[in-house]
């Protein structure tokens, strides 16, 4: 405690002169051979995160970076505007089982989402499940939910301190209570019940022999689990000993009769799908898609006919049916592939609902069961949906709509008349009249054209000396559409632009716009993103001063690849949970799924590629790198926080100019999923701080 004491006094009288005394962090002369090729990895070291050295560089780095952050004037007022902007009343969408509807609601500041079930549409909701009574710092997330059919039995998964790592427990819906079931070591995995509610299906690996947080994971398996019995009785369903990093996700359909299977191989964008007769308690998994040559995703079925969303062929996706009865599984289209990319689809009602993509913002088009399109679900404007879930013999579906300046709004949609009507909508401490969305688009360093959406107050003049945050992330087939963030609300708030760009490696275009990103075409997502900051600069609604970007996970290693490339065009920069060190990612957690995505840097070929462009291998020392804030966690077991760890160090000891260098290290939190409610307030309240701080913005009167 002494040593933070003086640490803090030495790194307030260092900050006070504009030059920052950073922890040790000493080297050692650690190597790693990378197909022939030997790399130095100075700060191996802080891989171990729970070595006493490893610690006091972390107490160390959080008391350099609070003393910094907690001096900032504007800090408390931007806490406060988060806090008022975030407490509003907020729902997600019903899932109706058993004539029972089961939603989640927040009253506004509570650390995690409660469960309620209401008997009708209309009858007064009951509390089901609330985990913040679980942890007394609101710490333990619900996971994952399954519903049986009879809306009786309640599976639910919690993870405790971000983690991935679920453990799964059963609800009698009637009377609130537990039941004995528990299930261990489950991770990535959803549960699906029979239809006579009696188990339900689930994915778990083996317990890991080494440090949770740390260990790869693979060899997962899928079992039953029979209500009332202990885990260890549970039936393998299904396993691929010679396909050790698959994965599964399963689902019974709606009649009972079959067990879907999809088996993913990381963050391999093609999957393979097999099923399984309940019906029959001999019969064997059997293969309907084994070969992974291409994106499968179960919709439903029509006796022994399935459907699925698919990319054969069909690059923005199409929709086709399989006859499961007939042993050469002809495949017939129902929905042909269309100029808009299919972002995903749902069979409901006996109506298909397919969300599209237009120029990365979302349309809603009804199909019958034979293809034909019967219609459009209107929209308020440019945003972006979710739902439409449900059966095949519901009567009705919920879905939201967002954009970048109204909150999130629950519809109920009538399927017999096709007409929505508004369930729930909140009532938000901001005015997103006094904002407006654009939708732009530039061209990148090889000419594609990438869209932009670009949030801003209404009237704003483009005279360069406006606060931008530019955000981004490219990759793994996430879109990036225009949705409602209360941290971008006070922002805006705050007199900022909010410039949110589209960049290849996503899917908001099709698989072609991914794999336009991936491997050995990752360059092209930073160029994207450079080509975006330089036409913000060139039509004069900022300047590099001015010009802040943020991205997180695959997006945090955006950042740490464009501020090296291009530290001159960036005013400051929040590398957020980021991939940092290319060339051990694999060697983490679940690191080695992503090489569908990265490569393999154990391979000749992909080495060369990803070191050119890997963050911590091309940090440069001397370099003027502008002020960065880096945040992370110490139950990430998702990007093993050692990548932020090593990067830190690295900048800090590189850096050649008087910008902060800085890393935040949240405790009891992982890579954000589950992240309570304080806890969040308080990171992006510093992020904005730091923006205040190093943009030299002024804050408007009244905020």
């Amino acid at each position: 405690m002494l040593y933070l004491i003086a640490f803090c006094a030495v790194a307030a009288a260092a900050q006070a002169q504009n030059h920052f005394l950073y922890p040790d962090a000493h080297k050692t002369d650690t190597s790693f051979d990378y197909a022939g090729t030997k790399v130095p990895d100075p700060y191996n070291w802080l891989e171990n995160a729970d070595s006493d050295e490893s610690k006091a560089w972390i107490d160390a780095e959080n008391a350099l970076t609070f003393s910094y952050l907690h001096a900032i004037p504007e800090r408390e007022k931007i806490l406060d505007k988060l806090k008022s902007v975030w407490n509003f009343e907020r729902f997600g969408a019903p899932q109706k089982e058993g004539g029972r509807y089961f939603f989640t609601r927040n009253d506004g500041l509570q650390n995690q989402d409660v469960m309620y079930v209401a008997d009708s549409l209309g009858a007064q909701p009951r509390m089901l499940l609330d985990p913040n009574t679980l942890l007394k710092d609101g710490t333990m997330a619900l996971n994952g939910i399954a519903i049986s059919r009879d809306g009786k039995k309640l599976a639910y998964a919690l993870s405790s301190g971000g983690s991935d790592w679920q453990e799964w427990h059963v609800r009698d819906v009637d009377t609130g209570e537990d039941t004995s079931d528990v299930i261990k070591w489950a991770k990535f995995s959803d549960a699906s019940w029979t239809k006579d509610g009696k188990g339900f299906f689930y994915e778990r690996y083996e317990e890991p022999k080494e440090n949770i947080l740390k260990a790869s994971v693979y060899n997962q398996k899928m079992y039953y689990h029979v209500l009332g019995t202990d885990e260890s009785q549970d039936e393998m369903i299904y396993s691929r000993p010679d396909h050790s990093d698959w994965g599964f996700g399963s689902g019974v359909t709606d009649d009972g009769r079959y067990l879907v299977i999809n088996a993913w191989q990381g963050s391999d964008h093609e999957t393979s799908v097999f099923f399984k007769d309940l019906t029959d308690p001999m019969a064997k998994v059997q293969d309907l898609f084994p070969n992974s040559d291409a994106a499968y995703t179960f919709l439903g079925n029509v006796g022994t006919v399935f459907y699925f969303q698919w990319d054969k062929g069909a690059p923005n996706g199409a929709v086709i049916s399989v006859d499961v009865a007939n042993p050469d599984h002809k495949i017939k289209t129902v929905i042909p592939e269309a100029k808009d990319a299919l972002e995903g689809a749902s069979l409901v009602g006996g109506k298909f609902f397919g969300r599209y993509l237009k120029d990365a913002h979302s349309q809603i088009r009804v199909y019958d069961l034979a293809g034909k399109k019967l219609g459009e679900v209107g929209l308020p404007g440019i945003g972006s949906t979710n739902g439409f879930a449900g059966h095949i013999d519901d009567n009705e579906t919920f879905y939201t709509y967002a954009s970048c300046t109204s909150p999130t709004t629950l519809y109920r949609y009538d399927i017999a008349s096709g007409q929505s009507t508004i369930f729930k909508k909140p009532k938000v401490d901001f005015d997103g009249d006094k904002y407006e969305t654009k939708e732009v688009f530039f061209k990148s360093k090889d000419g594609t054209r990438i869209p932009m959406f670009l949030t801003y107050k209404r009237g704003m003049k483009w005279d360069g000396t406006n606060p931008t945050l530019l955000y981004g992330y490219g990759g793994f087939d996430v879109n990036e559409t225009p949705y409602f963030s209360i941290s971008r609300a006070v922002w805006l708030e705050m007199g900022g632009v909010y410039a949110d760009v589209v960049l290849r490696g996503g899917a908001e275009y099709g698989e072609s716009w991914h794999k336009a990103g991936m491997l050995h075409n990752k360059q092209n997502v930073f160029d994207d993103f450079i080509a975006a900051g330089e036409y913000l600069i060139h039509e004069k609604i900022t300047a590099t001063p001015h010009l802040a970007i943020d991205g997180a996970s695959n997006g945090g290693l955006l950042i740490g690849a464009v501020l090296n490339q291009r530290p001159d065009l960036w005013g400051a920069a929040l590398p957020a949970v980021g991939v940092m060190d290319m060339l051990r990612f694999n060697k983490f957690t679940i690191g080695h799924a992503w090489m569908g995505d990265y490569g393999n840097p154990d391979t000749a070929a992909d080495f060369a590629y990803i070191r050119k462009y890997s963050p911590l291998h091309n940090i440069k020392p001397g370099v003027h790198y502008p002020p960065a804030l880096i945040t992370t966690a110490d139950h990430d077991d998702r990007v093993f926080p050692a990548h932020s760890f090593k990067y830190a160090a690295t900048l800090q000891a590189a850096q050649g100019g008087d910008a902060p260098i800085l890393i935040r290290i949240e405790t009891r939190a992982g890579h954000g999923a589950g992240k309570p409610t304080s806890k969040a307030i308080e990171e992006i309240g510093d992020q904005w701080a730091f923006l205040v701080k190093n943009l030299n913005m002024t804050l408007p009167e009244g905020f």
